[in-house]
Order: C-alpha cells, then structure tokens, then sequence
C-alpha cells in the first residue's frame, strides 16, 4: 500500500523503537496516525504527497509494529511529551531537523504537544478532527461522553479495558471505527486488516490503553502548565474536522485552536466523518498541498 517506500526501524531510546516508511523528494512532511489505527491510515495520500514531500509516516508508541513498553502508575511513558519525543528522533534520525507535520486523531493530540515542546522543528502544523485535549476534557457534557465513549472506557485501570480489547482485538476495530458516520463501507479491506492484525499484537492493548489514561492524567498536567505560563503554538496551524463527526457538532474547533495559538489559525469542515484521510483523500491531499506550499 505504499509502493516505493522504504520501511524502517528507529530506536528513540533503550528499549523502544519506532516503526515507519519514508518515500519521496522535498521538504520533509512527517505523518501521524490515530486510534486504533496504524501509519496505514495515510495509503490512499502518501504516494500523491511522495511527489512533492518527502513522506515520513510512522506508528506511534503502543500502536502498530513499534514498541510498546509497559505503562506506569504516572503514564509517563506514554505521555504525549515522550511520545512526542520519539517523532523527534525519528526525523533527526532520517537527517530532518526541521520538518511539516499533521496529525490526525491520537497524532494530532502528538503532533501538537511536538510543536509545544520542538517549536522550532515544526515549519507548520496541521491537525485533522480533534480540539486541544484539555479543552475538550473541561467541556464535557453528555452529547461528547455519549459519542467517544471510549475515551472514558479505556482510562479505567488496567486491566479491565485490555482485556475486553483482548478478547477480540478485530471486532474492536470494526465496533469503533464502523460505529461512526459512514460504517465500514470508506475503508480499504487491507486496511482493515493491517488494523486487525497489529491490535492483536502482544501489549497492543495496553499501549493503547495507557496512551488514554496519559491523556488523562499527565497529559492534562502539561497542558495546564502551559496555559498557566502563557506558552502557545507559534506556527501556522490548520484544522480540518469532519462535517458528519463529533468535533464539529460539540466544540468550536476552530475557537478552541485559537486559544492556544500566537499565529494564524484556518480550517474548517469536511464533508466526511471523522476518519478524514480515508473518507475524503481527495479534500485532505488539496488542503494539505496548498496549506504546506
């Protein structure tokens, strides 16, 4: 699904290292995935993106094939600093000190505490369907709880969310991502299976898991410690959501990602739901292009 690319894998620190493919000439481009999903979700953008981009596409810690070292009684390791520390030394690694990024879902939430901390690796920033975690988190209300569910499944202690997720780690894939707008019918089947296939991976559940409880916890600790000590996004930001998603119907996106921002902020909605670079390559591939240029 991504002819052409070379596959890699880059240790970030003892133990862990980070699985990816890299493709293409020009600037650096580097891309992060979402749950419950793996550097696949990118198949049907990275070979038109190769042509002007020098793709970098990876597995976040926890999920697909990179590691996925045991979690801990704070979620550090798998707080999205740590996390965003590995996309770092992956890029370095490649020879990239400075690069574009977009992230989407769990790799938006990576891709913005990246540019919090890296700022000044991170030419331009975009993030596809989420707002800033904590703002998300301090305006809950039944219409959000009721529809990502899972967000307040997976942060209850281990191990009660892995093993339900264990059980069948394919029909977890199908639940969460059919449960959404348009079902199963956007997905490619190889996809689908690439999905299936790495959450069934040993500790694949408990990455995953404890990538929720950090956004919980410490994540949110990181948060508010910038919001206390005025520390914003200094790129220019883009945020695209789903027409038919949740982002859009509960939170002022493009508001919220303002907040946290000292530079220009744009996006809007996508007449999609909210697995955008699957629903809707075409819209994700022209806005990225003229947003990147």
């Amino acid at each position: 699904m991504f002819e052409g690319f070379r596959v890699f894998d880059i240790a970030v620190e003892e133990g862990v290292s980070i699985h990816g493919v890299t493709g293409g000439k020009g600037p650096p481009l580097l891309l992060l995935h979402g749950h419950p999903q793996t550097h696949t979700i990118w198949h049907r953008l990275a070979l038109r993106l190769a042509e002007r981009y020098t793709v970098v596409a990876t597995d976040l810690r926890g999920y697909g094939d990179s590691s996925k070292p045991p979690g801990d009684e704070q979620h550090v390791a798998y707080s999205k600093r740590r996390m965003a520390a590995d996309q770092v030394a992956v890029m370095r690694a490649l020879g990239f000190e400075h690069f574009y990024l977009c992230g989407h879902d769990r790799g938006g939430r990576v891709a913005h505490r990246l540019a919090l901390d890296h700022a000044e690796r991170v030419d331009k920033l975009m993030v596809l369907d989420i707002a800033p975690t904590l703002a998300m988190y301090e305006a809950t209300d039944l219409a959000f709880a009721t529809a990502y569910w899972h967000w307040f499944f997976l942060i209850q202690p281990t191990p009660l969310p892995e093993s339900w997720i264990e059980t069948s780690p394919a029909n977890y894939v199908t639940r969460i991502m059919g449960g959404r707008h348009a079902g199963l019918a956007p997905f490619d089947p190889r996809a689908i299976a690439e999905y299936q296939r790495c959450l069934a991976l040993p500790g694949a559940a408990h990455g995953l898991c404890e990538d929720y409880r950090a956004s919980r916890t410490i994540d949110l600790e990181h948060d508010r410690a910038d919001r206390d000590a005025g520390r914003y996004l200094t790129m220019p930001l883009k945020a695209l959501w789903g027409e038919f998603g949740t982002i859009g119907r509960c939170f002022d996106a493009l508001k919220e990602w303002r907040a946290v921002s000292d530079s220009d902020v744009s996006g809007g909605a996508l007449p999609c739901g909210h697995y955008l670079p699957e629903e809707a390559p075409d819209a994700v591939f022209q806005h990225l292009s003229d947003f990147m240029r």
